[in-house]
């Protein structure tokens, strides 16, 4: 009875570690990516940096992300999640801390470049790894808390990086970032147990690989360059390079993107489809209100940080919630809740002008973030409990590409409307009018794209979970 009750027990003390590491690791890359948001004019002024190039900060990070997931999900599930997890860890710390200690533009987007991959190999597998580690009727809530996890790191973030940069300058935010990393590497080494063989990578699609992530970058640096004809060349290209990508995998016998997931499985394909688009119309809001309130309202880093805390810290009190929901009732129907309050939220920012009150933006955060916790763990788990546990891998990875390919739109279309209506130039009082025309018209967008998205969460229909 006594050795029953131990297995029990050592049992969910394994799955608590599983939890703690995997939602670490999914609190330290937005953590990496809200912070340095506050700390984008720092570094524009340090660097010398217009508008335009100001942006490529988060676009190289979440580019070179996108490119990477899915190969990265593939030999997840070919040579160990656990593995891949460990080795994202390491590389995301190192390249951290190079970040820190860039001297000129060229060397931070590079490292940023790589620093990418590695948060590509954390949070493609953590999702993963958790699910597996979970049963159906325990999975809602894991994934709750690990999605809160998430907000937790764009909760803090804001706060800590204005707070980092007021005090010891935007290099510190890295040199935090190397230290969360390092003491992850020590947890995983001394409690996370990595896999035994599992297979050989021979079965690689590297021709699928070596068309999907050319196919992404031509896609999104296009995209920057519009309205330029080179943009629109690199544009063509990357749509045609998509479609022979999609070709290719329905006919190799051993895909990098199992694209019959996506035929034969509808509450898979909406659900990410679902994804796509409510990352693609709010990834970019942390981003325009942090200059916003740092331009337009005059407002320091470190209070700048303490506005925008209240979107991510929302999301994160009712994630686990939502996610304990989601186990009763169909995800799906929250999600599309969830994904209705988002398009209110947007919809309200689109008010915003130069005299806005502090409390009321506040407020639409509030909304905002009520609205994205609805959707966001019910559609996770709507994600991982529709295919099989040996797709997992394929599975976390996708719905990752999905995030990241929704936060780069988001910042691709406000490139191109930087690009259109501000031009290669700093934001200074004389363009402030040109500039809050292009934020009015981002989550004019922004919110027509997440009505759009309710439809796509609701042609989910029922999840049968597997």
């Amino acid at each position: 009875m006594s050795t029953s009750g131990d297995g029990i027990i050592a049992d969910s003390h394994r799955k608590n570690i599983v939890l703690f590491v995997t939602t670490l690791g999914s609190f330290l890359t937005p953590f990496m990516g809200s912070s340095i948001n506050v700390a984008l004019p720092n570094i524009g002024k340090e660097f010398n940096m217009n508008a335009l190039l100001l942006s490529w900060i988060p676009t190289s990070y979440l580019l070179a992300a996108a490119m990477s997931l899915v190969p990265i999900g593939r030999v997840a599930d070919m040579l160990g999640r656990r593995k891949v997890f460990f080795a994202g860890v390491t590389i995301f710390s190192i390249f951290s801390f190079l970040c820190g200690i860039s001297n000129n533009a060229s060397f931070l987007l590079g490292f940023r470049v790589i620093q990418g991959i590695g948060g590509a190999m954390i949070f493609g597998t953590s999702v993963a790894i958790l699910t597996e580690a979970f049963p159906l009727h325990e999975r809602g809530r894991a994934l709750g808390i690990n999605v809160a996890g998430v907000y937790l790191g764009l909760s803090l973030g804001p706060f800590i990086g204005g707070f980092l940069t007021h005090n010891f300058g935007w290099r510190t935010i890295f040199f935090l970032n190397t230290i969360i990393g390092i003491l992850m590497l020590i947890m995983i080494i001394f409690s996370l147990k990595m896999e035994g063989k599992i297979s050989t990578i021979g079965d690689f699609d590297y021709t699928g690989t070596l068309i999907y992530s050319p196919a992404l970058f031509f896609f999104m640096y296009g995209l920057s360059l519009l309205p330029g004809f080179p943009g629109l060349i690199l544009l063509i290209i990357g749509f045609i390079l998509i479609w022979l990508f999609i070709r290719w995998e329905s006919r190799v016998i051993k895909p990098l993107l199992n694209i019959h997931l996506f035929k034969a499985n509808p509450a898979f394909l909406f659900s990410n489809l679902a994804a796509l688009i409510n990352y693609s119309a709010t990834s970019a809001v942390s981003f325009l209100l942090s200059l916003y309130l740092q331009y337009l309202k005059g407002l320091p880093p470190q209070k700048a940080g303490l506005i925008l805390i209240a979107q991510p810290i929302t999301m994160t009190i009712f994630s686990p919630f939502a996610g304990r929901l989601s186990d009763k009732v169909q995800p799906g129907i929250i999600a599309s809740t969830g994904m209705g309050l988002t398009s209110g939220g947007l919809l309200l920012l689109s008010f915003l002008n130069k005299d806005t009150g502090v409390d009321l933006i506040i407020t639409y955060l509030v909304i905002l973030g009520f609205g994205f916790a609805l959707f966001s763990s019910p559609n996770t788990n709507a994600v991982m409990s529709s295919v099989e546990m040996a797709h997992y891998g394929v599975a976390s990875s996708t719905l990752a590409t999905m995030r990241l390919l929704g936060q780069m739109s988001s910042m691709g279309f406000v490139m191109l409307i930087f690009s259109l209506l501000l031009g290669r130039v700093k934001i200074t009082p004389e363009i402030y009018p040109s500039f809050m025309h292009s934020l009015k018209i981002s989550f004019y967008i922004f919110t027509g794209l997440c009505i759009l998205g309710i439809f796509a969460s609701l042609r989910r229909g029922r999840i049968e979970r597997k």
